[in-house]
């Protein structure tokens, strides 16, 4: 609609710098020290629905960081939209891989480089100017209420409470999110699931101090080389997860929804070359497509013992530690993934050390139908502003809290990410194009008409 378009156009340098005042406030909600500042960006969150023209906007307390609740009710018999983002982001070190600091926001060939620009401060955004949009030209067709949560990032560990305590307030016909990716600009996509996730620590520990590494290397036990041997144990030469009963509930993809996913656009050449990889690496069988959607996966995503300063010790390190996750499809469950992999490393621990393995957090996986009024609502909004039919995808990231909504709501999630795979999420240097920025909230106005139309 022209009047959308006005309205974007003449208020998008605005648009722009209210996500950067937004993007300089550190909501690390993993790290204690900023719990201010998580304060203080949910505070901003609500301030920001506010004039965006919601009825009321409130933040409610949780035993961790505050959750934001906003609505616009224009008619009890519309139907309503439930959107769901987090303003918390992620710890941004390793500081010194940064090009700019990442929360003074830098602008660099069309990109906003900073913490949380795309996941999900930036991506959330696009809702909240959505709705200025169609308040500000009386154009609006739903209802609409938001939830923006402090704690994704750290599993989403108070939100099931908040959640079942409020299933009135919360109540909806479609839940909508904007924290995936596309393909690209040029090949639109929607995700259609999302993985699960099961992280743990595991600490290996050997004797009861450090030792001179001359003096008893070969006759004790190294924590850092059994921790090593164990984590190598988890793959097989072909890449497979080796795990006992790891793969026993996973749901295969069917042949035409492996070919669906071979007409996406992949060159290997470039993937390789934004990474700076000269091969690809995976399980066997599987495209890399395939890999990082439809198939779980294993990773090490930090490991830790011993002399790590500068210059030379030698030591026999006490302990070493590491931090694992796997990434589940359907049907895998997290707490039964989570407990195969605490047991097999503790069953697999050599004489002369221990191992103490203990959760982090979890959450399942997720499908939604492509059947229903709202993806069809979706690809429709998509399709009008890109002028191509998206590509249904499967997302290889997670959002923990998707199959608890659904459990203790009732209602499907649809997603709608304008984000990009090369985005550098959880990486130094995470950015987010300007360009998408806009086109997001050009394209939400869209999908709560459709929507509206379909009811």
């Amino acid at each position: 609609m022209q009047v959308w378009k006005d309205y974007q156009l003449k208020n998008k340098d605005r648009f722009l710098n209210e996500l950067l005042d937004l993007l300089r406030i550190p909501s690390v909600s993993a790290n204690s020290e900023h719990k201010k500042d998580m304060i203080a960006c949910a505070e901003a969150v609500k301030q920001k629905l506010l004039e965006a023209g919601a009825d009321k906007a409130e933040m409610f307390s949780t035993e961790g960081h505050p959750v934001v609740y906003a609505e616009k009710i224009i008619d009890a018999s519309n139907p309503t939209v439930l959107v769901y983002g987090h303003y918390d982001v992620q710890p941004p070190d390793p500081l010194d891989l940064w090009n700019s600091g990442p929360f003074d926001p830098v602008i660099k060939d069309g990109k906003i480089f900073a913490r949380g620009s795309c996941d999900d401060k930036g991506q959330f955004y696009m809702h909240v100017k959505a709705l200025e949009t169609l308040v500000k030209t009386n154009t609006l067709s739903t209802n609409i209420k938001f939830i923006i949560e402090g704690e994704e990032e750290i599993g989403s560990p108070n939100l099931a409470k908040f959640v079942a305590s409020n299933k009135a307030l919360l109540s909806a016909d479609v839940i909508l999110i904007s924290d995936t990716a596309m393909i690209s600009m040029d090949t639109p996509s929607i995700d259609i699931g999302v993985r699960g996730l099961s992280y743990i620590e595991v600490e290996v520990t050997g004797p009861n101090r450090d030792l001179h590494s001359g003096v008893y290397g070969g006759a004790v036990a190294n924590p850092i080389t059994i921790l090593a041997k164990m984590i190598a144990s988890c793959h097989d030469e072909n890449n497979h997860i080796t795990i006992p009963g790891f793969y026993d509930n996973v749901v295969n993809a069917t042949e035409e929804e492996r070919k669906l996913m071979a007409e996406a656009p992949f060159n290997e050449a470039d993937y390789k070359k934004d990474l700076g990889v000269e091969a690809l690496w995976g399980e066997k069988g599987y495209t890399t497509n395939e890999r990082t959607g439809i198939r779980p996966t294993l990773e090490l995503n930090g490991i830790w013992g011993g002399y790590t300063g500068e210059g030379a010790k030698t030591v026999l390190p006490a302990r070493a530690h590491a931090k694992i996750s796997a990434r589940l499809v359907p049907n895998q469950s997290s707490a039964d993934i989570t407990d195969r992999l605490l047991q097999y490393f503790k069953s697999i621990a050599p004489a002369g050390v221990t191992v103490k393995a203990e959760e982090h957090h979890g959450g399942e996986p997720y499908m939604t139908p492509i059947d229903s009024p709202a993806y069809r609502a979706a690809a429709k909004a998509i399709e009008t502003t890109f002028g191509k039919v998206p590509i249904p995808v499967r997302g290889g990231g997670s959002i923990p809290i998707c199959s608890l909504f659904e459990k203790e709501l009732g209602i499907k999630i649809v997603f709608m990410g304008f984000g990009l795979d090369s985005d550098n999420l959880h990486s130094p240097n995470e950015k987010f194009d300007i360009f998408n920025f806009y086109k997001g909230i050009e394209t939400i106005p869209y999908f709560h008409r459709y929507f509206a139309e379909q009811q």
